[in-house]
This record gives structure tokens, C-alpha cells and sequence, in this order.
């Protein structure tokens, strides 16, 4: 059987930088941050006092008032994510098209925030007073629920929770439904609302969260001094869609998804594989289904977390798979500015990989200043960067040992 070919045709995104994916990719290739005081909660009851959060979001710009308070705070973000996204793909469902389009989106940890609501209504009230809507508000999978409903969406619904992979590991196995012949249009990506009291407790309680109180340094990916991860909320959604499918409509495409690796360490249910290996793995598995050479990678949008493990752990994987070359590709991690969206991570990060290609642009890694002789690539530092480029991978690391990586291609 052909091979079937899947591209990018719609982009959305609810971020940090930007309620848009245009306006988040503008800010990102400007060095424009989204961290910020954090202001969602009750700064004094924790260490940490940075967040990026989404600014100026108003949920009732895109569906009624009514319907949103059935839905937790990542459901917004994903369903007003999927709307753009679908807009900007100009794309709308009938009743035979609809059967051949599925939804995939991914949550690290879904309504965090509905469920210590509930949980407070619960133990002041009683459980008469608990919302009806709690469970379907609650479940990770309910932003795939939603927006398959809202847009009359029929194909498969699925939603991937594999922690901070979540939205790469999505995008991955959206990307394997078309290829197999399962459906023609996917939307995709990841969606995550994780700036809540108990999420922020358990983050500082494992001390995988930043210290720094400047949100202008917070976020420091490679950086010698980089001391944690800045929490971060929204949503990156894209369109997938057989190629043919795409043409024949007139389609813009943005690039051609052609890869996709997906491995387990197996090793730690925090801290990432020794040298990550199991993220190197997860690279050369998607470069093998490119059907491509390592050397042909251009740019990576790295997991980049900006903790001491990931940082270093993510450069000697890049050293095992691409050897030599690792010296030559551009590597950089845009949350330096958007900070860690967990389960989203992976939605916005692959927008920013299909524009970097699309425009011929790299975004830069921003607040590295102190050299650390043991991250020593190029990370197309404090500054974005213009050059055309043809191959670029887009790398997602979770709790768990979850590993996944992307690459697309420049059409």
C-alpha cells in the first residue's frame, strides 16, 4: 500500500506570549517573555514567584457562557486553540467529511483546578453541592471530548497523558491514524491549566520548579545557573491532514510531518535515563521514519527545560544520535519565553517547529549567559536567528520515562 503522506494546514494556539499562534510565534522570534509575576495564586505560600501565565483570555470571544462553565480552565485553552486553528485551515465538517475527522489531544494532568474546587465545595457542603459536571470537567480527556462535539467531529477521539510529552506524543499518534488510513483530518496537540495550589505545591515540594524570583532570568535552558523549570498554561493545536486530501482543496500547507519516535526509559519515575538514552532513542526513531540521514536535521526544538538533568541529559543525547553534526544543527528551547506548559508543551513547541521552517526563522534560547562546558552546542542564543532550513525535529521528555520526538519537512 502507498504510503500516505500527512501535512500541517491550521495552527492555533493559547499561550503565555500570545492568544494566538501568529502572535505567540512573533513574540517567541522577538525574545518577547510571557513570565511573569504569578498572580493566579497566593504567592506567599510558596517559594516560587514566577509563572507564565495566559493573559487577557476570554473563553466567551468563542463559545457561550453556559457551555464554559461546564468545562475546566484546559478546556478553554484547547477548544479556543482547535477553533483558530481549524479557521486558519479553512476548514468546515459535513456529514461525510466529518466521519473522516478525528480529534487527539493530550493533557498532562487535565482539570487540576475543577478538582480542588470540588474538592473544597466538598468537604465545606457535602457532596449534594458537588457539581454534576465535576467528572466530565475533571478528565483529561474531556478538551478531546469537547471539541469533537463542537465541531461534529466523528472519527477516532483520544487523548494521550504522558506528562510533559503529552501534546508530542498526540501529535505522534494522530500522525500514525492518517498515515494508516483511519482518517484524513486530525486535530491535534496538547492543552494544560496546571497553575493551581496543589499542582504548584507538589512542583516546589519536588523541587522541580525555579527559585528565581526575576521573571526576566527565571527560564535560563543550558544556562551554568538554570535551576528549575517556570510553570506555564494554554494549548497548541494543529491540523493534520492527508496530503491529497489537502491539495485537493486548496490547502495551505505549512510543512510535512515525516517522523515520529516514541520510547520509555524505563528507568525513574522523575529524573530522565543517565546520557538520555531514552530520549536519544526516541530521535533516532523518527528520524529512521523520515527515511532520512541525522545529518539532514537542521534545527531542534528542544525539550529544554531549563533543570540541571534535562538540560545536560538532552545535549548528550543529541551528541549520541547525531555525532559530529550535533555541532552543526541549531538547537534551541522557546521556553526560555513560555515557560513549561507541561501536556501542552509539545502542541505550541511543534507550531514554532512547522514556522521555523515555513519562514525560515529560528527562534532563539533567551537569559543564557553563563557558559556551561557541558551544554556546548548551539543553542541560537538571545537572539532568533534567519536561515532557511529543511528538516527540523521538535523533542517532548515526561515523568514516567515518556520520550517523544517529531520531525517535519519543509514543503
Amino acid at each position: 500500500m502507498e504510503k500516505r503522506r500527512v501535512v500541517v494546514t491550521g495552527v492555533g494556539a493559547v499561550s503565555p506570549v500570545g492568544n494566538s499562534a501568529q502572535t505567540s510565534w512573533e513574540a517567541v522570534i522577538n525574545g518577547k517573555s510571557g513570565i511573569g509575576p504569578l498572580t493566579r495564586l497566593d504567592s506567599e505560600q510558596f517559594p516560587v514567584k514566577v509563572a507564565a501565565e495566559v493573559k487577557d483570555f476570554d473563553i466567551e470571544e468563542y463559545i457561550s457562557r453556559k457551555d464554559a462553565r461546564k468545562m475546566d480552565r484546559f478546556t478553554h485553552y484547547a477548544l479556543a486553540a482547535s477553533i483558530m486553528a481549524m479557521k486558519d485551515a479553512d476548514l468546515e465538517l459535513d456529514e461525510e467529511t466529518a466521519l473522516r475527522t478525528g480529534v487527539w489531544i493530550g493533557s498532562g494532568i487535565g482539570g487540576m483546578e475543577t478538582h480542588e474546587q470540588q474538592f473544597k465545595t466538598f468537604l465545606e457542603k457535602g457532596y449534594r453541592r458537588v457539581s454534576p459536571f465535576f467528572v466530565p470537567m475533571m478528565i483529561p480527556d474531556m478538551a478531546s471530548g469537547q471539541v469533537s462535539i463542537h465541531f461534529g467531529a466523528k472519527g477516532i477521539n483520544s487523548c494521550t497523558v504522558t506528562a510533559c510529552a503529552s501534546g508530542t506524543n498526540s501529535i505522534g499518534d494522530a500522525f500514525e491514524v492518517i498515515k494508516r488510513g483511519d482518517a484524513d483530518v486530525m486535530i491535534t496537540g496538547g492543552a494544560e491549566a496546571p497553575i493551581t495550589t496543589m499542582a504548584v505545591a507538589g512542583f516546589c515540594s519536588n523541587t522541580a520548579l525555579s527559585l528565581n524570583p526575576d521573571p526576566a532570568t527565571a527560564s535560563r535552558p543550558f544556562d551554568k545557573e538554570r535551576d528549575g523549570f517556570v510553570i506555564g498554561e494554554g494549548a497548541g493545536i494543529l491540523i493534520l491532514e492527508e496530503y491529497e486530501h489537502a491539495v485537493k482543496r486548496g490547502a495551505k500547507i505549512y510543512a510535512e510531518i515525516v517522523g515520529y519516535g516514541s520510547t520509555g526509559d524505563a528507568h525513574h519515575i522523575t529524573a530522565p535515563a543517565p546520557e538520555g538514552e531514552g530520549g536519544a532513542r526516541a530521535m533516532r526513531q523518527a528520524i529512521e521514519e523520515a527515511e532520512i540521514s541525522p545529518d539532514k536535521i537542521d534545527y531542534i526544538n528542544a525539550h529544554g527545560t531549563s533543570t540541571p538533568y534535562n538540560d545536560l541529559f538532552e545535549t548528550m543525547a543529541a551528541k549520541t544520535v547525531f555525532g559530529d553534526h550535533a555541532y552543526k544543527l541549531a538547537m534551541s528551547s522557546t521556553k526560555s519565553m513560555t515557560g513549561h506548559l507541561l501536556g501542552a508543551a509539545g502542541g505550541l513547541e511543534a507550531i514554532f517547529t512547522v514556522k521555523a521552517l515555513q519562514e525560515g526563522i529560528l527562534p532563539p534560547t533567551m537569559n543564557y549567559v553563563n557558559e556551561d562546558p557541558e551544554c556546548d552546542l548551539d543553542y541560537v542564543i538571545n537572539k532568533a536567528r534567519k536561515t532557511d532550513i529543511q528538516y527540523a525535529m521538535s523533542n517532548s521528555l515526561g515523568f514516567g520515562g515518556h520520550n517523544a520526538s517529531l520531525v517535519f519537512k519543509k514543503i
